[in-house]
């Protein structure tokens, strides 16, 4: 007796179908087992297909307001570039200059270790999308560390023209100083007014030098109370500062300004420069991201500019010479300088009036830098003990 399967090859050959000789049920297994496994992969992409529709259904003007969001409330840089890592549509969308234009300070707050031309890049995107802080952060960034003068003068100087207030303190700090320039290009009158501005945005440091510019008579008419009561304003402000910070804790701060057991608190590089003249030990204000960047930047170079220059003695400040003899020094022991008078009394406070001590042949030690000193050198001490009398 024929097999099955050859009887009806027999039957279908006039119609031209041809039937396998040997069709076990082994194999017919396997081909069910494979139909199978396409339907669960076209239906796998057929979930994902819709997944990835519901994103792309989703417009343009929602997605750029999240990011928007999302960039001016990113707490460091890779909050923000982690989303345009994503896919092509959030990197294009990210780079919209809407949500460019609204990227808060710590968005592109990047570290000097990680400076590289796409930091680079990505800063100049946000400067040509309007972005404030980012004009601020790139002209501190070339004026002081890649030494484009004319380039960071002209970014920080369109932040001011917008009431951006540290950098109309920054370029106030530039006029005193004669940053970038000779010794007689100091603009004196100029940095009193651009403080004057600064302050009256209710920038802390500006208060404080405009403040002493006051007491001292420095760029403009000697009015000691006027001076007084900056001071006191800017002690005021830099204390609500203080509490309205996330990292402030009120029972910790309590139990720190308890009255002591044996003998008077004594300070500690934690605590805040100038308000322990009102006997609190509070956290110090966070430093800018600009200024962390220089300070960062120098650190890495040996921890000062080069060629005889140095910087800012006070920590949260990170700003270098530009010429030798720029920064004004301690008249008692001058082996500290500052870049204005706002550093050099929150220095004082926190650190330097422990260590200050007479040093006599710090003059000759230098040679003849003592024609470079500037006049005003003769007041730092007396700038130090002013403030302390004003609280």
């Amino acid at each position: 007796m024929k097999p099955f399967c050859s009887l009806e090859a027999q039957l279908y050959k006039p119609i031209g179908v041809r039937i396998p000789t040997s069709y076990t049920y082994s194999e017919r297994r396997k081909k069910e087992e494979g139909a199978e496994d396409m339907f669960h992969r076209k239906k796998l992409r057929s979930i994902s297909h819709e997944r990835s529709d519901f994103f792309e259904g989703l417009p343009d003007d929602i997605v750029i307001s999240i990011l928007y969001k999302l960039s001016s409330s990113a707490r460091c840089p890779s909050d923000f570039i982690n989303i345009l890592l994503t896919c092509k549509r959030m990197n294009r969308l990210g780079l919209h200059h809407l949500v460019l234009s609204r990227a808060g300070p710590k968005t592109f707050a990047v570290e000097a270790k990680n400076w590289s031309e796409c930091a680079h890049r990505f800063l100049r995107q946000c400067v040509n999308a309007g972005n404030i802080e980012a004009c601020y952060t790139l002209g501190m960034i070339r004026f002081y560390c890649l030494q484009n003068r004319g380039s960071g003068a002209s970014l920080m100087a369109k932040a001011a023209m917008k009431s951006h207030a540290p950098a109309l303190y920054s370029l106030a700090v530039i006029q005193f100083n004669g940053s970038g320039g000779l010794k007689n290009d100091k603009d004196i009158r100029a940095g009193v007014a651009l403080c004057g501005r600064a302050g009256y945005l209710g920038h802390i440091d500006a208060l404080r030098e405009l403040g002493h510019c006051f007491q001292d008579g420095y760029g403009v008419r000697q009015n000691i109370a006027e001076g007084r009561q900056l001071l006191v304003q800017a002690n005021a402000r830099e204390l609500a500062s203080v509490l309205r910070s996330s990292s402030f804790n009120l029972r910790t701060w309590h139990s720190q300004n308890q009255p002591p057991q044996n003998g008077p608190v004594t300070g500690s590089g934690l605590e805040c420069s100038l308000l322990s003249d009102f006997g609190c030990i509070v956290p110090a204000r966070e430093a800018h991201p600009a200024n962390r960047f220089l300070t960062e930047w120098f650190g890495l170079r040996g921890g000062g500019p080069g060629q005889g220059l140095r910087l800012c003695s006070h920590a949260g400040c990170g700003r270098p010479e530009t010429r030798k003899n720029e920064f004004r020094r301690c008249s008692v022991c001058g082996t500290v300088n500052y870049c204005s008078r706002g550093c050099q009394a929150q220095d004082w406070k926190l650190r330097h009036k422990v260590e200050c001590a007479p040093m006599e042949l710090w003059i000759d030690q230098h040679g003849d830098e003592e024609e470079e000193v500037d006049a005003g050198d003769n007041r730092m001490v007396e700038v130090e003990e002013a403030e302390g009398g004003t609280i």
